[in-house]
């Protein structure tokens, strides 16, 4: 009797100790896999962060390139594109190489970019530029549907008409870089510009 007693007494103490020592297993186990989930998560947000960088090299690479085929000034660089096109097609195309058309700010940059015009392309007289009213007649805005503040209109030609089939603006070297209204569906050359980060 004493013997089935020891005998009880080491099994219950044994399994009493695997019970105890399984938790600790399994919390030992849990802690490593939240360790490797969390190296796991730390390896990809170094990824991510990675390629955002060369993303980030790309885009500044890309504008270096514009850059020294324009100019650079006002903190963008600006580019003409001597393919004509229509407005919205002239648009796309400066979307499409990470900018927009181009949209003079104030005095100087509307300057700039009439000698920009003049030095570049010496045969043409009118490029798009990134103003309209198509949205609301008379509501000039620029491509981002930004109000404009600015405008250098041709007031000998009694600019803008008004009409509203001319919705597009053209900046117009023959008048000495002022600006004027015209039907967005004829082809112009065009001048893109580019932020500068």
């Amino acid at each position: 009797m004493v013997h089935l007693v020891s005998v009880f007494l080491v099994l219950s103490l044994t399994l009493l100790h695997q019970g105890f020592s399984r938790p600790s297993r399994i919390r030992k186990v849990t802690s490593l896999q939240r360790d490797a989930a969390s190296d796991e998560d730390d390896v990809k947000s170094q990824l991510e962060k990675l390629w955002q960088e060369v993303n980030s090299l790309k885009e500044i690479s890309a504008l270096q390139t514009v850059c020294l085929r324009g100019i650079k000034a006002h903190r963008k660089c600006y580019l003409i594109i001597e393919e004509s096109k229509h407005y919205h097609e002239a648009n796309e195309h400066c979307i499409a190489w990470g900018g927009t058309l181009a949209t003079p700010r104030n005095i100087d940059e509307n300057n700039d970019l009439r000698d920009y015009a003049k030095r570049s392309v010496p045969g043409t007289k009118e490029f798009w530029i990134g103003v309209t009213d198509i949205v609301k007649e008379g509501q000039y805005v620029d491509v981002n549907s930004m109000p404009i503040s600015y405008f250098n209109w041709d007031k000998m030609k009694k600019q803008p008409t008004g009409s509203k089939r001319e919705s597009c603006v053209v900046l117009s070297l023959a008048a000495q870089g002022k600006w004027h209204d015209e039907v967005c569906l004829g082809r112009k050359k065009y001048i893109c510009e580019y932020p500068i980060p």
